[in-house]
């Protein structure tokens, strides 16, 4: 919304390059030249984090350009698509296995889908995008797992997109019409889209080479359900009884998925303390 004077295209090429420049100074601060240098000679790590650059980068442009072009709804539903996305790659992909309530829990998350696409009453292809591409991020994550330290991942990563989102910049610079004036408070929003964009993802790169993708999945809910309390209580959107059903039923998922990620805490503190997990 702050940045709606601006295309789709030149938002995300900044968000490219600044991204690229916070993790250049991150990488510099934290010393972490070596790491990156370790990961560049391993050619199979850096074409997959280029990989992954390109897949963001086109979820970013999907997701400005869907908020931007009146798709915004669209774009919300992809991001309670994508967890689903997630537990179906970590399962059909990487053998990953999920326990009951898990797998109720995704039946239940499913059905959500289900009844909010009935809801639109049409194929909701933005969302689709931006579930399939950020899936595939994931799972190319994923793939360089603990080899690869999230910053010189991700500065990988943005140095893959930052020669096509500069040669774009240069072009709107040279036709007049750029809408960014850099030295403005306009300008400001631009830069900090850099550290903004990178942060989470620095975040979602440590957590995905930790955790099973399936669950990764699932936890992926609270993202959409922040943006939900966004639009409906700040933005304004409007709350069709179709959209509530879909939003009830998954919260009825992702209180499923906490009742088993909570048991499955409680034998595993049995497990390494011999007794029962103390009430809290």
């Amino acid at each position: 919304m702050l940045l709606a004077r601006s295309g789709a295209f030149e938002i995300v090429a900044y968000r490219i390059v600044f991204s690229l420049v916070f993790c250049l100074m991150a990488l510099v601060a934290l010393r972490q030249w070596a790491p990156l240098r370790t990961v560049l000679r391993n050619r199979r790590s850096t074409v997959t984090l280029a990989l992954a650059g390109v897949l963001v980068a086109g979820n970013w442009t999907m997701y400005v350009w869907g908020v931007n072009n009146g798709y915004a709804i669209d774009a919300a539903l992809g991001y309670f698509i994508n967890p689903l996305v997630n537990a179906a790659f970590g399962v059909i992909l990487l053998g990953e296995r999920m326990r009951r309530l898990q797998w109720l829990a995704f039946g239940v998350g499913a059905l959500a889908v289900v009844v909010l696409v009935i809801a639109y009453g049409r194929v909701p292809w933005v969302a689709l995008i931006l579930a399939l591409t950020f899936g595939l991020y994931g799972l190319t994550k994923k793939m360089v797992g603990l080899s690869v330290p999230p910053l010189p991942g991700l500065a990988i990563e943005t140095a893959a997109a930052a020669p096509f989102a500069i040669i774009y910049l240069g072009w709107l610079a040279s036709a007049q019409l750029s809408t960014v004036d850099l030295m403005s408070g306009y300008g400001l929003l631009m830069m900090l889209a850099g550290p903004v964009t990178a942060i989470p993802l620095l975040w979602f790169a440590a957590a995905t080479a930790r955790v099973k993708l399936s669950t990764m999945g699932m936890l992926q809910y609270v993202a959409p359900v922040l943006q939900f309390l966004l639009g409906w209580l700040y933005i304004g959107e409007q709350m069709p009884p179709g959209r509530w059903a879909g939003f009830i039923i998954i919260w009825i998922a992702m209180a499923i998925f906490m009742l088993d990620m909570a048991g499955q805490a409680r034998r595993t503190y049995r497990n390494g303390h011999g007794g029962p997990a103390p009430v809290s």
